[in-house]
C-alpha cells in the first residue's frame, strides 16, 4: 500500500509507491523547529524518485547548519510544510510525516533522532539510534 498525505487545505496531494519509510525519526535541526513552529519536526524519509506530488508547491532554498543547500517544499496556498529535500542526500526526501494521511502516520513507529546538537533540553525523547548531526 503506498503512503499517501496532503496539506491542510488539501490542494497539494501526494504518493510515494512504498509500503513503509526507509526510516522515521525526529529531526531537532533549528530549521526544522522554524518550519514546524515547534520542537522538532518528525520526518518520514522516503525514496524521493517514489515520490509523486500534485498541487501548487512552492520550494524555499536554505542552508542548513552543515553548509549544505536544503529545499523546502509547502504548499502555495495554506502554507503547510510538505518535505525537506536535501542536497548532502539526493537520493532520499524527508515528508513531514504530519501530512500523512491519519491511519498512516497512527501506525508510524519512530525510530530515530537526527541533529540532537539542536535538540531543545526539555525534549525527553530517547532513541536508540539518535545522530548529533547527521548520520555518520
Amino acid at each position: 500500500m503506498p503512503l499517501t498525505g496532503h496539506c491542510l487545505c488539501k490542494a497539494v496531494t501526494y504518493k510515494v509507491d512504498v509500503d513503509a519509510p526507509l526510516v522515521t525519526g525526529y529531526d531537532h535541526c533549528d530549521d526544522c523547529q522554524r518550519q514546524t513552529g515547534s520542537t522538532y519536526s518528525l520526518v518520514a524519509v522516503v525514496p524521493k524518485d517514489k515520490l509523486t506530488i500534485n498541487g501548487p508547491v512552492k520550494t524555499w532554498t536554505g542552508t542548513a547548519a552543515s553548509g549544505n543547500k536544503v529545499d523546502r517544499l509547502f504548499c502555495s496556498e495554506c502554507g503547510s510544510p510538505i518535505a525537506h529535500d536535501p542536497s548532502a542526500a539526493p537520493e532520499i526526501i524527508a515528508l513531514k510525516a504530519g501530512t500523512l494521511d491519519t491511519e498512516i502516520k497512527k501506525n508510524l513507529k519512530p525510530d530515530t533522532e537526527i541533529w540532537t546538537a539542536g535538540k531543545l533540553p526539555f525534549c525527553q525523547e530517547h532513541l536508540a539510534k539518535p545522530f548529533k548531526f547527521m548520520p555518520e
